[in-house]
């Protein structure tokens, strides 16, 4: 500092002569260049310093304080997150369960009713055969009667005179009359 105020008091020993000249030295000139500039910035500075870096403090522990908040809010929606997932997973496993046992029991009824129209098909075609065997046999009874009939009434007209031939017609239609009502 001493340095400082020597510059100041050696101004004031230059020779008044008129003259303008220059300060070959450089380390007393910039001192007293920087002291000035520094004083004038403290002095003026300080304030406008001390705001910005205030503002600037503010906008930082604004931007924390909002992280912050955003991170806090970021956690709570990860949780709800992971929550709803798990639920959800819960209930996929319960659709998988629930799946799987449905398919068991459609398998079983499916296969339950594939047997019953078996049998039921079965059933049936028994039936049918029966039917058409019944038929079958039936239609044979026919022919060998009609034959029959056919070769006792050729046997009786030529044996029989016509009062005799009406009879054994009528008995035999009377025959073929209790025949049909059985089969029927």
């Amino acid at each position: 500092m001493k340095n400082v105020t020597d510059s100041f008091v050696s101004l004031g020993q230059w020779p008044s002569a008129g003259s303008f000249g220059f300060n070959t030295d450089i380390l007393s000139t910039n001192l007293i260049n920087l002291s000035v500039v520094l004083g004038v910035l403290i002095f003026f500075g300080k304030g406008v310093l001390s705001d910005l870096l205030d503002n600037r403090k503010q906008r930082i522990w604004n931007t924390i304080r909002n992280s912050e908040e955003l991170c806090g809010g970021a956690i709570e929606q990860l949780e709800k997150a992971r929550t709803r997932l798990r639920k959800a997973e819960m209930e996929a496993d319960q659709f998988r369960v629930n799946g799987y046992s449905e398919i068991e029991r459609e398998k079983l009824n499916l296969i339950n009713s594939t047997s019953k129209t078996l049998e039921q098909l079965e059933n049936y075609k028994n039936e049918t055969i029966q039917f058409e065997q019944q038929r079958a046999i039936n239609q044979v009874r026919r022919r060998v009667f009609q034959q029959a009939l056919q070769g006792a009434l050729g046997t009786l007209k030529s044996c029989l005179n016509n009062e005799l031939h009406l009879r054994t017609i009528r008995a035999n239609i009377g025959m073929l009359g209790s025949m049909k009502e059985i089969t029927d």
